[in-house]
């Protein structure tokens, strides 16, 4: 499951061209674009999504998590292709709406893309793979309840976006960063909402 560093400009570009391909951007449109570049982008790009002004349309953050933890079970079973339900694959989102959100991201992309990756790449490899697979599921059992507080669902969300990006670029240090920000993320859910 493991594929080299893709930047996070890359996964933008594929989305941007998605949303002019097709008046709506689907899920199973998004999985078959990216799943040959492995785990991570297919973390990334959902979390991203309920981290962008996106993540105010209720229950998008919860199906979004749902979306991720299907991914994640199969990368902790050691699936060779990543599969979604159909039910999952023809949720679509609006084209614009797709654009709107990718342009406001795609400033921090480059800055991302400029300055990381490839660093104590040890803790981005195989088993570090099927490890962030189980907290990333942890993760996302904590969404939909987040989602009774607005916004809530940006903490894990944010903390399961910073894991899958670090899988993305080959970072060891911004892995090591997703895994505190998911113990922050744990204790603040259960503080403030369990």
């Amino acid at each position: 499951m493991s594929n080299p560093k893709t930047s996070v400009s890359d996964i933008l570009d594929t989305l941007d061209d998605l949303a002019d391909r097709d008046d709506d951007v689907t899920i199973g449109d998004v999985t078959e674009a990216l799943g040959g570049r492995g785990f991570g982008p297919l973390i990334v790009l959902p979390a991203l999504i309920v981290i962008s002004p996106l993540g105010g349309i209720p229950l998008l953050p919860t199906l979004m998590a749902v979306v991720i933890a299907v991914f994640a079970v199969q990368v902790i079973f050691q699936r060779k292709h990543l599969w979604l339900p159909d039910m999952l694959r023809s949720r679509a989102v609006d084209d614009g709406r797709v654009k709107k959100a990718v342009e406001r991201v795609r400033p921090v992309a480059r800055w991302m893309d400029a300055h990381m990756g490839n660093r104590l790449t040890i803790l981005t490899g195989p088993p570090m793979e099927t490890i962030v697979a189980i907290i990333i599921v942890a993760l996302c059992a904590f969404v939909p309840p987040a989602e009774l507080i607005p916004f809530a669902a940006l903490l894990p969300m944010s903390a399961v976006g910073t894991l899958g990006l670090a899988l993305t670029l080959k970072d060891g240090i911004i892995m090591a960063l997703g895994l505190v920000a998911s113990v922050l993320a744990l204790w603040g859910i259960y503080i403030w909402v369990l």
